[in-house]
Protein backbone atom coordinates (compact mmCIF):
# COMPACT_ATOMS: atom_id res chain seq x y z
CA UNK A 1 0.00 0.00 0.00
CA UNK A 2 1.23 3.05 -1.09
CA UNK A 3 1.60 6.26 1.90
CA UNK A 4 -1.03 8.30 0.46
CA UNK A 5 -3.53 6.06 -0.33
CA UNK A 6 -3.44 4.72 3.85
CA UNK A 7 -3.18 8.36 5.18
CA UNK A 8 -6.83 8.19 3.94
CA UNK A 9 -7.14 5.45 6.54
CA UNK A 10 -7.41 8.01 9.30
CA UNK A 11 -10.09 11.06 9.58
CA UNK A 12 -8.67 12.80 12.81
CA UNK A 13 -9.95 16.21 14.05
CA UNK A 14 -7.78 18.88 12.76
CA UNK A 15 -4.66 19.74 15.60
CA UNK A 16 -3.84 16.33 17.03
CA UNK A 17 0.04 16.44 17.37
CA UNK A 18 -0.13 13.96 20.44
CA UNK A 19 0.68 10.48 19.21
CA UNK A 20 3.71 10.65 21.71
CA UNK A 21 0.81 10.06 24.36
CA UNK A 22 -1.49 8.29 22.20
CA UNK A 23 -1.98 7.10 18.31
CA UNK A 24 -4.97 7.02 16.18
CA UNK A 25 -6.44 3.86 15.30
CA UNK A 26 -6.79 3.65 11.35
CA UNK A 27 -9.94 1.95 10.15
CA UNK A 28 -9.21 -1.61 9.77
CA UNK A 29 -8.36 -1.50 13.27
CA UNK A 30 -11.34 0.67 14.86
CA UNK A 31 -13.17 -1.83 12.85
CA UNK A 32 -12.16 -4.95 14.34
CA UNK A 33 -12.47 -3.76 17.39
CA UNK A 34 -15.81 -2.27 16.86
CA UNK A 35 -16.69 -5.84 15.22
CA UNK A 36 -15.19 -7.76 18.41
CA UNK A 37 -17.19 -5.82 21.23
CA UNK A 38 -20.06 -6.00 19.24
CA UNK A 39 -19.59 -10.16 19.15
CA UNK A 40 -18.55 -9.81 23.22
CA UNK A 41 -22.03 -8.42 23.83
CA UNK A 42 -24.32 -10.64 23.03
CA UNK A 43 -21.49 -13.80 22.92
CA UNK A 44 -21.69 -14.40 19.61
CA UNK A 45 -18.03 -16.11 19.21
CA UNK A 46 -15.43 -17.59 21.91
CA UNK A 47 -12.43 -16.07 22.81
CA UNK A 48 -10.17 -18.18 20.75
CA UNK A 49 -11.34 -16.07 18.08
CA UNK A 50 -10.17 -12.50 19.74
CA UNK A 51 -6.62 -14.41 20.87
CA UNK A 52 -5.21 -15.34 17.62
CA UNK A 53 -4.71 -11.74 16.85
CA UNK A 54 -2.09 -12.18 19.73
CA UNK A 55 0.06 -14.70 17.33
CA UNK A 56 -0.51 -12.37 14.48
CA UNK A 57 0.92 -9.25 16.44
CA UNK A 58 3.73 -11.23 17.82
CA UNK A 59 4.65 -12.15 14.05
CA UNK A 60 4.24 -8.83 12.71
CA UNK A 61 6.29 -6.97 15.33
CA UNK A 62 8.85 -9.63 15.00
CA UNK A 63 9.56 -8.57 11.18
CA UNK A 64 9.18 -4.77 12.43
CA UNK A 65 12.34 -5.29 14.60
CA UNK A 66 14.26 -7.80 12.32
CA UNK A 67 14.00 -10.76 15.42
CA UNK A 68 12.68 -14.69 15.21
CA UNK A 69 9.93 -14.71 16.65
CA UNK A 70 10.34 -17.12 18.56
CA UNK A 71 12.27 -14.54 20.92
CA UNK A 72 9.18 -12.23 21.49
CA UNK A 73 7.43 -12.45 24.50
CA UNK A 74 3.76 -10.30 25.06
CA UNK A 75 2.62 -8.50 27.78
CA UNK A 76 0.02 -5.26 28.64
CA UNK A 77 3.09 -2.79 29.58
CA UNK A 78 6.43 -2.35 28.91
CA UNK A 79 7.60 -2.13 32.94
CA UNK A 80 5.80 -6.02 33.00
CA UNK A 81 8.42 -7.18 30.68
CA UNK A 82 11.55 -5.54 31.96
CA UNK A 83 10.61 -6.51 35.32
CA UNK A 84 12.12 -10.31 35.21
CA UNK A 85 15.15 -8.47 33.42
CA UNK A 86 15.54 -6.17 36.72
CA UNK A 87 14.48 -9.31 39.24
CA UNK A 88 17.53 -11.53 36.87
CA UNK A 89 20.56 -8.76 38.02
CA UNK A 90 22.69 -10.43 41.10
CA UNK A 91 23.29 -8.29 43.62
CA UNK A 92 25.92 -5.55 43.70
CA UNK A 93 25.07 -5.62 39.70
CA UNK A 94 25.50 -1.52 38.01
CA UNK A 95 22.82 -0.31 35.50
CA UNK A 96 23.33 3.20 33.59
CA UNK A 97 19.84 4.84 32.63
CA UNK A 98 19.74 7.95 30.55
CA UNK A 99 18.93 11.01 34.04
CA UNK A 100 15.25 12.07 31.92
CA UNK A 101 14.52 8.32 31.25
CA UNK A 102 10.82 7.34 31.32
CA UNK A 103 10.01 5.84 34.22
CA UNK A 104 8.89 2.37 32.35
CA UNK A 105 12.42 1.90 32.04
CA UNK A 106 14.11 2.97 35.12
CA UNK A 107 11.75 1.51 38.10
CA UNK A 108 12.02 -1.55 37.44
CA UNK A 109 16.02 -0.94 37.94
CA UNK A 110 15.62 1.09 41.01
CA UNK A 111 13.22 -1.00 42.82
CA UNK A 112 16.34 -3.34 42.73
CA UNK A 113 18.41 -0.86 45.10
CA UNK A 114 16.90 -2.39 48.24
CA UNK A 115 18.64 -5.87 47.55
CA UNK A 116 21.93 -3.98 46.20
CA UNK A 117 21.66 -3.35 42.48
CA UNK A 118 23.46 0.25 41.69
CA UNK A 119 21.59 2.39 39.25
CA UNK A 120 23.44 5.10 37.51
CA UNK A 121 21.59 7.85 35.97
CA UNK A 122 24.13 10.24 33.33
CA UNK A 123 22.85 12.15 30.56
CA UNK A 124 21.66 10.50 27.37
CA UNK A 125 24.69 12.45 25.32
CA UNK A 126 27.14 10.85 27.85
CA UNK A 127 25.31 7.45 28.25
CA UNK A 128 28.03 6.11 25.73
CA UNK A 129 30.78 7.21 27.54
CA UNK A 130 29.50 6.45 31.11
CA UNK A 131 29.66 2.76 30.32
CA UNK A 132 32.64 1.28 32.29
CA UNK A 133 33.63 -2.45 33.47
CA UNK A 134 31.59 -2.09 36.32
CA UNK A 135 28.79 -1.71 34.33
CA UNK A 136 26.43 -4.96 34.09
CA UNK A 137 23.22 -3.52 32.69
CA UNK A 138 22.75 -0.36 29.81
CA UNK A 139 18.90 0.55 29.50
CA UNK A 140 17.93 3.45 27.63
CA UNK A 141 15.32 4.77 25.59
CA UNK A 142 15.61 4.51 21.73
CA UNK A 143 13.51 8.02 21.14
CA UNK A 144 13.47 10.26 24.54
CA UNK A 145 9.83 10.62 25.54
CA UNK A 146 10.41 14.07 26.85
CA UNK A 147 11.92 15.83 23.77
CA UNK A 148 11.81 13.61 21.16
CA UNK A 149 16.39 12.91 21.27
CA UNK A 150 17.66 9.72 19.76
CA UNK A 151 19.81 8.09 20.74
CA UNK A 152 22.70 6.87 19.41
CA UNK A 153 21.72 3.39 19.56
CA UNK A 154 24.65 1.29 17.75
CA UNK A 155 27.23 3.08 19.46
CA UNK A 156 25.77 2.67 22.87
CA UNK A 157 25.68 -1.06 22.19
CA UNK A 158 29.28 -1.43 20.85
CA UNK A 159 30.10 0.51 24.03
CA UNK A 160 28.59 -2.03 26.28
CA UNK A 161 29.62 -5.00 24.28
CA UNK A 162 33.36 -3.51 24.85
CA UNK A 163 33.08 -3.95 28.58
CA UNK A 164 30.45 -7.45 28.21
CA UNK A 165 27.16 -5.16 29.85
CA UNK A 166 23.96 -6.14 28.55
CA UNK A 167 21.87 -3.57 26.48
CA UNK A 168 18.01 -2.71 26.91
CA UNK A 169 16.46 -0.97 25.25
CA UNK A 170 12.91 1.08 25.40
CA UNK A 171 11.71 1.58 21.67
CA UNK A 172 7.65 3.05 22.35
CA UNK A 173 8.59 6.14 21.25
CA UNK A 174 10.74 4.84 18.09
CA UNK A 175 8.87 1.37 16.74
CA UNK A 176 7.04 2.34 13.73
CA UNK A 177 8.79 5.69 12.72
CA UNK A 178 12.03 4.91 13.39
CA UNK A 179 13.85 1.86 11.36
CA UNK A 180 16.17 0.19 13.39
CA UNK A 181 17.61 -3.66 14.19
CA UNK A 182 16.35 -4.76 17.42
CA UNK A 183 18.90 -8.09 17.20
CA UNK A 184 21.60 -5.68 18.19
CA UNK A 185 20.37 -5.52 22.11
CA UNK A 186 19.81 -8.34 24.39
CA UNK A 187 16.46 -7.11 25.16
CA UNK A 188 14.00 -4.49 23.02
CA UNK A 189 10.61 -3.90 24.57
CA UNK A 190 7.35 -1.44 23.03
CA UNK A 191 4.28 0.04 24.20
CA UNK A 192 1.64 -0.11 21.01
CA UNK A 193 -0.21 2.22 21.54
CA UNK A 194 1.70 5.21 20.48
CA UNK A 195 3.41 4.97 16.82
CA UNK A 196 2.36 1.33 16.13
CA UNK A 197 -1.46 3.22 16.51
CA UNK A 198 -3.03 0.06 18.78
CA UNK A 199 -4.95 0.32 21.18
CA UNK A 200 -3.41 0.64 25.09
CA UNK A 201 -2.93 -2.82 26.65
CA UNK A 202 -0.42 -4.42 24.35
CA UNK A 203 3.26 -4.81 24.91
CA UNK A 204 5.91 -6.71 23.32
CA UNK A 205 9.56 -7.14 23.74
CA UNK A 206 12.44 -9.03 21.97
CA UNK A 207 14.43 -11.56 24.56
CA UNK A 208 17.59 -12.72 23.29
CA UNK A 209 18.10 -16.60 24.21
CA UNK A 210 20.95 -15.72 26.37
CA UNK A 211 19.28 -13.30 28.50
CA UNK A 212 16.30 -15.43 28.44
CA UNK A 213 18.80 -17.88 30.52
CA UNK A 214 19.29 -15.64 33.25
CA UNK A 215 15.78 -14.59 33.85
CA UNK A 216 13.03 -16.66 35.93
CA UNK A 217 9.08 -16.66 34.93
CA UNK A 218 7.80 -15.58 38.19
CA UNK A 219 4.38 -13.94 36.45
CA UNK A 220 4.22 -17.54 34.34
CA UNK A 221 0.36 -18.08 34.05
CA UNK A 222 -1.54 -20.78 31.49
CA UNK A 223 -0.42 -18.50 28.48
CA UNK A 224 3.26 -18.96 29.35
CA UNK A 225 2.72 -22.88 28.95
CA UNK A 226 4.29 -24.84 25.95
CA UNK A 227 0.67 -25.42 24.89
CA UNK A 228 -1.28 -23.24 26.29
CA UNK A 229 -4.39 -24.84 25.65
CA UNK A 230 -3.06 -28.01 27.72
CA UNK A 231 -2.03 -26.04 30.67
CA UNK A 232 -4.85 -24.69 32.10
CA UNK A 233 -5.36 -26.84 35.11
CA UNK A 234 -3.00 -28.72 37.43
CA UNK A 235 0.40 -29.29 37.87
CA UNK A 236 3.37 -30.17 36.39
CA UNK A 237 5.35 -27.34 35.64
CA UNK A 238 5.24 -27.48 31.61
CA UNK A 239 6.30 -23.96 30.17
CA UNK A 240 6.70 -22.75 26.59
CA UNK A 241 10.80 -23.51 25.49
CA UNK A 242 11.21 -20.24 23.91
CA UNK A 243 10.09 -16.19 24.66
CA UNK A 244 6.58 -17.80 25.17
CA UNK A 245 7.08 -18.39 28.72
CA UNK A 246 7.57 -14.34 29.59
CA UNK A 247 3.67 -14.01 27.94
CA UNK A 248 1.11 -12.50 30.09
CA UNK A 249 -2.13 -13.61 29.41
CA UNK A 250 -3.54 -11.31 26.79
CA UNK A 251 -6.09 -8.52 27.18
CA UNK A 252 -8.39 -9.48 23.90
CA UNK A 253 -9.56 -6.49 22.40
CA UNK A 254 -6.94 -4.81 22.83
CA UNK A 255 -4.44 -7.62 20.74
CA UNK A 256 -7.09 -7.45 18.44
CA UNK A 257 -6.66 -3.87 17.34
CA UNK A 258 -2.78 -4.68 17.43
CA UNK A 259 -2.77 -6.95 15.07
CA UNK A 260 -3.92 -5.24 12.44
CA UNK A 261 -2.64 -2.10 13.18
CA UNK A 262 1.12 -3.82 13.36
CA UNK A 263 0.40 -5.60 10.09
CA UNK A 264 -0.60 -2.26 8.52
CA UNK A 265 2.81 -0.30 9.60
CA UNK A 266 4.94 -3.38 8.49
CA UNK A 267 3.55 -2.77 4.82
CA UNK A 268 4.11 0.48 4.82
CA UNK A 269 7.92 0.41 5.88
CA UNK A 270 8.82 2.77 8.81
CA UNK A 271 11.47 4.42 7.06
CA UNK A 272 8.64 5.73 4.72
CA UNK A 273 6.74 6.69 7.82
CA UNK A 274 10.02 8.50 9.04
CA UNK A 275 10.75 10.25 6.40
CA UNK A 276 6.87 11.74 6.28
CA UNK A 277 6.77 12.65 9.99
CA UNK A 278 10.29 14.07 10.10
CA UNK A 279 9.68 15.87 7.34
CA UNK A 280 6.32 17.63 9.08
CA UNK A 281 8.66 18.10 12.12
CA UNK A 282 11.16 20.21 10.52
CA UNK A 283 8.65 22.13 8.93
CA UNK A 284 7.48 23.22 12.30
CA UNK A 285 10.72 24.13 13.65
CA UNK A 286 11.64 26.00 10.48
CA UNK A 287 8.77 27.87 11.28
CA UNK A 288 10.04 28.63 14.50
CA UNK A 289 13.33 29.92 12.91
CA UNK A 290 15.20 26.31 14.62
CA UNK A 291 17.35 24.14 12.42
CA UNK A 292 16.24 20.91 11.46
CA UNK A 293 16.09 17.71 13.23
CA UNK A 294 15.92 14.01 13.09
CA UNK A 295 13.17 12.81 15.02
CA UNK A 296 8.82 13.17 14.90
CA UNK A 297 8.65 14.12 18.30
CA UNK A 298 9.89 18.01 19.35
CA UNK A 299 10.13 19.90 22.60
CA UNK A 300 10.03 23.49 22.60
CA UNK A 301 10.06 26.46 25.07
CA UNK A 302 7.78 29.16 23.65
CA UNK A 303 6.18 31.82 26.30
CA UNK A 304 2.39 30.87 27.12
CA UNK A 305 2.30 27.52 24.10
CA UNK A 306 0.30 25.39 26.11
CA UNK A 307 -2.56 28.29 26.36
CA UNK A 308 -2.09 29.37 22.58
CA UNK A 309 -2.44 25.55 21.51
CA UNK A 310 -5.43 24.87 23.22
CA UNK A 311 -6.79 27.98 22.21
CA UNK A 312 -6.14 27.16 18.19
CA UNK A 313 -7.71 23.91 19.11
CA UNK A 314 -4.26 22.06 18.78
CA UNK A 315 -3.75 19.12 20.98
CA UNK A 316 -0.11 18.97 22.54
CA UNK A 317 1.40 17.72 25.37
CA UNK A 318 3.67 19.32 28.29
CA UNK A 319 6.98 17.01 29.42
CA UNK A 320 9.66 18.65 31.45
CA UNK A 321 8.47 21.62 31.32
CA UNK A 322 8.65 22.32 27.44
CA UNK A 323 5.63 21.79 24.73
CA UNK A 324 6.31 18.19 22.77
CA UNK A 325 4.13 17.95 19.77
CA UNK A 326 4.78 14.90 17.80
CA UNK A 327 4.15 14.30 14.06
CA UNK A 328 2.97 10.85 12.39
CA UNK A 329 1.24 9.63 9.08
CA UNK A 330 -2.11 11.12 9.94
CA UNK A 331 -0.78 14.92 10.81
CA UNK A 332 -0.84 17.07 7.79
CA UNK A 333 1.02 20.22 6.43
CA UNK A 334 -2.56 22.46 7.51
CA UNK A 335 -1.95 20.85 11.13
CA UNK A 336 1.98 21.49 11.48
CA UNK A 337 0.55 25.48 10.36
CA UNK A 338 -2.06 26.08 12.59
CA UNK A 339 0.32 25.18 15.59
CA UNK A 340 2.86 27.37 14.17
CA UNK A 341 0.01 30.44 13.65
CA UNK A 342 -0.54 29.92 17.26
CA UNK A 343 2.97 30.16 18.66
CA UNK A 344 3.96 33.18 16.31
CA UNK A 345 1.02 34.92 15.47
Amino acid sequence: MELEQARKLWQPEPGWLNTASYGLPPQPVWTAVQDALADWRVGRTSWEVWEEATGRSREAFAGLVGVPVTDVAVASTVSQLLAPIAAALPAGATVVVPEVEFTSNLFPWLVQQERGVRVRTVPLAGLRDAIDAGTDLVAFSLVQSADGAVAPYAEIVAAARAHDALVVVDATQACGWLPFDGSLADAVAVGTYKWLVSPRGAALAYLRPALRERMRPDAAGWYAGKDPHATYYGPPLRLADDARRFDISPAWFSWVGTAPALELVAALDPAVIGAYDVALANRFLAGLGRPPGSSAIVAVEVPDARQRLARAGVRAAVRAGQIRVAFHLYTTEADVDLALEALTG
